[in-house]
């Protein structure tokens, strides 16, 4: 599986050719399909990922791939994905969360202490209020990226208002930085992350 130009390359099998996108706000997975397909990974869309990742990187501070609710197991977190400033095959992952109450007190007391806040991003998804975690966020290859987000009533990706993808990127961009500049601003080790990533998508 090759990313290249903002695009991921996979192998999907026939079926999902006449397979209709489900319901459940994700498109089917697309494990152990077998022609070959692509999915756009484009600025404003929404993915899962992989459990293999969370195997292959198992920091503490990545958000969890999984959650219980109702006693039913969901793909849960979703992250929003934009591309690397230099590599093309790496990409960035944010995940947001529904706990908005529980984000604005840490987003007040940030403010309050510091002045500012870059490290969580509040905006709407489906018309409901959601906390962007980019004090969570880590990179990611095309080979861990599961499947995307849908919107149950349209069965169309999930997108986000320009404004809001624009103020997102700007302000992840900077907390990268400062990241690579020593200062501790997002919790999983991404540089460890990242630096493993790089070895993987090297030519050997």
């Amino acid at each position: 599986m090759q990313l290249k130009c903002g695009r991921v390359q996979m192998f999907v099998a026939t079926r999902y050719a006449t397979h209709k996108r489900s319901s459940s706000n994700v498109a089917p997975s697309l494990k152990g399909w077998g022609f070959f397909s692509e999915v756009l990974m484009n600025k404003g869309l929404f993915y899962f990922i992989k459990d293999k990742y969370f195997i292959d990187f198992p920091d503490p501070y990545l958000m969890k791939n999984k959650e219980i609710i109702n006693g039913q197991e969901h793909n849960r977190p979703c992250f929003y994905a934009f591309e690397d400033s230099n590599i093309n095959s790496l990409y960035w992952m944010i995940p947001f969360s529904s706990q908005t109450n529980k984000f604005h007190k840490i987003y007040i007391n940030k403010m309050a202490k510091y002045g500012k806040c870059d490290t969580i991003v509040f905006g709407t998804v489906l018309g409901h209020e959601k906390a962007f975690l980019i004090q969570n966020m880590c990179p990611i290859s095309s080979n861990y990226i599961n499947n995307e987000y849908l919107d149950s009533a349209t069965n169309q990706p999930v997108r986000i208002s320009g404004v809001l993808e624009n103020e997102l990127i700007s302000k992840a961009r900077r907390v990268l930085a400062l990241q690579r500049q020593g200062k501790k601003l997002i919790f999983p080790d991404i540089l460890k992350i990242e630096a493993e990533l790089l070895k993987e998508l090297s030519p050997i």
